[in-house]
């Protein structure tokens, strides 16, 4: 099974961490229809017990294996500096082994970012005490920051609290808008619109070289990180219910 998506190239660092793109995909599947969960689970190598979320960052594991760097450049798309616009003509793959993971990339705002710095990898800073990037403030830190001083560092307390907010939360009027694509080929373009705007806006404003990102910048930003992370779920499940013909099974509720 194969599915079109919208992913050029650019150097860089990894797409979520594996908190982002393990929450991604247990929200997906906890959306998936009868037949999706079927299929998926018959995917899945038998040991994992149709758990889609132990392989979710199987692609960043493998990518420079010499058997799959031909997929290395799929994880990120190249957006030239300052045009805080993303436009896709030509450029697909076709891979639904690595759907799940690409899915998640997508939504994370600065794999959108800038060809220069790297989609923020080359921007070094200082997030609260420690030296880090803004690639990997989006990646990883503002998600281990909430686990660390909101939930105890139980991410399903954190996946739970996500689930809740677009089941019947702040989230919950907003997420049929977050189906709506002409088809399956062309939605991965608007993801990709929508992450270079928070890029844009989120991401790099206020971000200078050497700076150091503390409570202000966390706060504010906390909150876009959630969310794409529960894009990223509702619509994987979207993808996955209309490749294996769920396709009018809905999203209103996570179990």
């Amino acid at each position: 099974m194969f599915v079109g998506m919208a992913i050029v190239s650019v150097p860089g660092a990894l797409g979520w961490s594996k908190e982002g793109h393990i929450m991604t995909c247990r929200i997906a599947q906890n959306l998936l229809g009868p037949e999706a969960a079927h299929a998926v689970e018959h995917l899945l190598p038998h040991n994992l017990k149709g758990d889609l979320s132990a392989l979710c960052i199987w692609p960043d594991q493998i990518r420079h294996w010499h058997k799959y760097r031909w997929t290395s450049p799929l994880h990120f798309i190249d957006t030239p500096d300052k045009d805080c616009i993303f436009d896709y003509s030509n450029n697909l793959t076709e891979a639904l082994l690595f759907l799940s993971h690409f899915m998640g990339d997508i939504h994370q705002p600065m794999h959108v970012g800038f060809t220069s710095d790297e989609g923020g990898n080359t921007i070094e800073l200082h997030w609260f005490r420690h030296k880090s990037n803004l690639h990997h403030v989006w990646d990883r830190e503002i998600i281990l920051t909430a686990l660390k001083d909101f939930y105890e560092n139980d991410m399903d307390l954190l996946q739970e609290t996500i689930e809740g907010n677009f089941t019947d939360g702040i989230w919950y009027d907003d997420v049929s808008s977050w189906k709506d694509c002409d088809d399956l080929l062309s939605c991965p373009n608007n993801y990709a619109v929508e992450s270079i705007n928070l890029a844009c806006k989120w991401g790099y404003k206020g971000v200078k070289e050497g700076a150091t990102l503390a409570d202000d910048y966390f706060n504010s930003r906390m909150p876009i990180v959630m969310k794409r992370i529960a894009q990223g779920g509702v619509r994987l499940a979207m993808f996955l219910n209309e490749i294996f013909g769920d396709s009018e099974e809905g999203i209103a509720s996570a179990t």
